[in-house]
C-alpha cells in the first residue's frame, strides 16, 4: 500500500496526517481553518485518496502557519508515499469547471520542484480566509513533494468557486500522475531516475 504519514509539531501548529495514494475519497480532517478543511475534503475526494488530517495552530494570529505546515506535511507524505516512482505515469492534468469559474491543474512527479499560478482571485478573503493562502499552500506543496505543479485560472467571478475548482483540480491531476501504468517498466524518465 502506497501510504505515509507524518507528525509536525512546532511553537505555531500540531499537526498528525496520513494519506493513502490508492484510496476511497475517505477523509477525515479536522483544523481549525475551516475554509481549508473544505478544500481538503474536496481534494481528497477527487483525488481518490485517504487522507487524516489532526492539525491546531496560532489561528489567533492568523491562518497562515496552519495552512502552510499542512502544505508541507501533505507534500512530504506524498512524496514518501510514492517510493521510487516505478511504473508511475507521473504526468498529470486536470480542467474543472465550478459554475462560472474554470481552473486547470498540471503536474509533473519530476523530483524538480517548481510551482507556477496564472491568475487572479476577485476577492482577498473567502469568510476570514485570506486568499493569498492558497498560493502559499500549493508552493509549499509542491516544495516538499519535489513536483512541477502549475495552476491556470482561466476566468472566474467568484473566489470560492474559482478556489474550489483549483483544489478539485489538484485532486484530479494527482491523481492522474500517481497511477500505476502497466505499461510502464521502471522509471517513466530517459534518464533512468527521477
Amino acid at each position: 500500500m502506497r501510504k505515509a504519514e507524518r507528525v509536525r509539531k512546532t511553537n505555531e501548529t500540531d499537526i498528525t496526517l496520513s494519506f493513502i495514494i490508492d484510496g476511497q475519497g475517505q477523509a477525515d480532517i479536522q483544523t481549525d481553518v475551516p475554509f481549508m478543511t473544505h478544500m481538503l475534503d474536496l481534494f481528497t475526494k477527487h483525488g481518490q485518496f485517504d487522507l487524516l488530517i489532526q492539525a491546531n495552530g496560532d489561528v489567533e494570529i492568523d491562518d497562515h502557519h496552519t495552512t502552510e505546515d499542512i502544505g508541507i506535511c501533505l507534500g512530504q507524505v506524498l512524496l514518501e508515499a510514492l517510493g521510487d516512482k516505478e511504473g508511475i505515469k507521473r504526468y498529470g492534468s486536470s480542467l474543472v469547471p465550478m459554475d462560472e469559474a474554470l481552473a486547470q491543474v498540471a503536474v509533473d512527479l519530476s523530483n524538480r520542484p517548481h510551482f507556477e499560478f496564472k491568475g487572479e482571485f476577485p476577492s482577498q478573503k473567502v469568510g476570514t480566509f485570506d486568499t493569498e493562502l492558497v498560493n502559499e499552500f500549493l508552493w509549499k506543496l509542491a516544495l516538499e513533494a519535489r513536483m512541477n505543479l502549475h495552476v491556470i485560472v482561466h476566468y472566474g467571478k467568484n473566489t470560492h468557486h474559482i478556489i474550489e475548482a483549483i483544489f478539485k483540480a489538484l485532486g484530479r491531476a494527482l491523481d492522474e500522475a500517481t497511477m500505476i501504468d502497466p505499461r510502464i517498466k521502471g522509471i517513466p524518465s530517459t534518464k533512468g531516475m527521477l
